[in-house]
């Protein structure tokens, strides 16, 4: 006897689940959580919004769900980056948070605009990830102002200022504008690594002749 060809019922749980993913996150995206309901996005999936309990027991696990899926994207992308060998660590990160995240306008704005919406609790756990890449770049800092490279005064501020700067590029930057996103990641690593140099030193083999007489 023939197998049917049919979806097994766990499988077809699964396609619906991604699907009210997908339509909750356009929708967060263009008219923000508050302002969406279950019925919204059951409308979108072509369900009755019964069946989404099925899936997500409130809006706010959807929302949670969106903001953890993110973050573990994000964190397998950066293990799996692809740069080469002699790539200084910081242009490796800003080259790799800039392109990452100029591919998701909608989930970048969701994970950041949105944080304010979680409840305490669910907060605490997208914020503990949230860490978890904010610590890269921190180490990243931390061992290059230990060998000389670069200048920070407080690696958990610098870290936090650099990733708001490169995380605001996609509320701006639009496709087939005066910049590609090749010279926009140019310009922002330039911007980063300035923030960063080193302090300059005195040299004391050509002293200040600014008072010597002619």
């Amino acid at each position: 006897m023939a197998l049917s060809a049919r979806p097994q019922p766990r499988q077809r749980g699964l396609e619906t689940a991604e699907k009210v993913r997908k339509a909750a996150l356009r929708l967060f995206a263009a008219s923000g959580y508050a302002a969406v309901s279950m019925r919204d996005i059951a409308t979108q999936v072509g369900v009755q919004p019964g069946a989404l309990y099925n899936h997500f027991p409130t809006k706010q696990h959807i929302l949670k769900d969106l903001m953890l899926s993110h973050m573990a994207d994000l964190l397998a992308a950066w293990d799996t980056a692809d740069f080469p060998d002699e790539t200084d660590p910081i242009e490796r990160f800003v080259r790799f948070h800039i392109r990452y995240h100029l591919e998701r306008a909608d989930e970048v704005f969701i994970a950041y605009m949105e944080l304010r919406s979680l409840d305490a609790e669910n907060f605490a756990i997208v914020e503990a990830e949230r860490r978890r890449y904010e610590t890269v770049l921190a180490d990243i800092l931390n061992e290059g102002a230990a060998s000389g490279r670069y200048h920070i005064d407080n690696a958990k501020v610098t870290t936090r200022a650099i990733i708001a700067m490169l995380t605001g590029i996609p509320a701006w930057y639009r496709s087939g504008g005066d910049l590609s996103k090749e010279e926009i990641e140019t310009l922002y690593l330039n911007m980063v690594r300035k923030s960063i140099a080193p302090e300059p030193t005195d040299n004391p083999g050509n002293p200040d002749t600014g008072d010597r007489m002619a």
